[in-house]
């Protein structure tokens, strides 16, 4: 799943953490220690394509992660078919703490889109640690209104007369749209590009009137142009977008939503491990360059208990699901026209 648009700062973090290993850390900086650490690299698999928002996280945490443990932490990507494919390597991984996994909301929405999955979402792997959150911003088209009061009321005046934009079937940016649609009681069409950078292009150029996406990706695309970011979906405005209203301010309560990004591991990881995986994550969450970088991207930092990891996790399946079932999505075609 390809998140956001902000493709400078990405070089630039990317640039600044690395494309693959990073330096050995040096002595007596480790909090916790893995059996075997030093002969065998910690690999954090990422399902998604070098440069996307997942990915960006993940090489911060294993920046932060080879400071702390005792080798060095490699981030291998894994993409595609909307993640599975790296998850379920990561679910057939031997469970040591030596294969990890970062992932986002992505991993239980999948659950109700396919008929098969090489994993399952809660019994294939265990939580370590929710790493950070993503608040996401309506993105407006002129074509489609100057405000989110405006959109909401064409949209109702011509049913499927506007149409809206996501990265593909069954992404975030899909699911949270038709959330938003049966909350404002609105029908507008689907438009499933071939990823985030076609889906831009199309809100951008007027093929489409809205889009939901990442704040930071909607802060830049907004910035001087004719777009408009009329609402977030955070429960309060937010610094990257201030005269952004949030969707309940506008009137449309019921779609207050975070995608999350956390660190998994495969199930019966020791518990010794898992705890020590979260002691070092939570290390890394509070240090002044992790926080920093990650902030400045957008991202609201997590960090917390694995259990509390899990238990979003189940809620967010059962949340996602249901919303998926009610509307017939499957990761084969759209939700039909009502």
């Amino acid at each position: 799943m390809d998140l956001g648009s902000h493709r400078t700062s990405r070089r630039r973090l990317l640039l600044a953490c690395g494309a693959a290993a990073l330096p050995l850390p040096a002595l007596g900086q480790s909090v916790f220690s893995l059996p075997g650490a030093g002969r065998q690299p910690v690999t954090i698999i990422v399902p998604f394509t070098p440069g996307a928002p997942p990915d960006i996280v993940a090489r911060v945490v294993a920046e932060g992660l080879q400071k702390r443990l005792g080798g060095p932490v490699v981030v291998d990507n894994r993409p595609g078919a909307s993640g599975n494919i790296g998850a379920g390597l990561v679910a057939r991984a031997a469970p040591d703490g030596h294969t990890l996994m970062v992932h986002t909301t992505t991993l239980v929405m999948n659950a109700g889109l396919y008929a098969s999955l090489p994993y399952d979402p809660i019994a294939s792997f265990a939580p370590i640690a929710m790493l950070t959150e993503v608040d996401y911003a309506l993105v407006l088209h002129p074509s489609g209104g100057a405000d989110l009061a405006e959109f909401v009321a064409r949209a109702k005046g011509r049913p499927e007369a506007l149409n809206y934009a996501s990265p593909g079937i069954g992404t975030p940016h899909h699911l949270l749209m038709e959330l938003f649609q049966r909350q404002a009681g609105l029908r507008l069409l689907h438009v499933p590009y071939r990823g985030t950078a076609g889906a831009v292009t199309g809100v951008t150029a007027g093929e489409v009137q809205a889009m939901f996406m990442p704040v930071s990706g909607a802060a830049e695309l907004t910035r001087g142009g004719p777009l408009r970011a009329a609402a977030v979906t955070a429960p309060a405005r937010l610094p990257l977008l201030p005269d952004s209203p949030t969707l309940a301010e506008g009137g449309v309560e019921g779609v207050t939503v975070r995608d999350w990004f956390g660190l998994l591991a495969p199930a019966r990881t020791p518990p010794a491990v898992l705890a020590g995986l979260n002691e070092a994550v939570n290390a890394v969450l509070a240090s002044p360059e992790a926080g920093q970088a990650l902030a400045s991207q957008g991202y609201n930092l997590a960090g917390g208990t694995a259990e509390a990891f899990g238990r979003r996790m189940a809620t967010d399946m059962e949340r996602w699901g249901s919303l998926v079932r009610e509307a017939g999505i499957t990761a084969d075609g759209p939700a039909p026209n009502r």
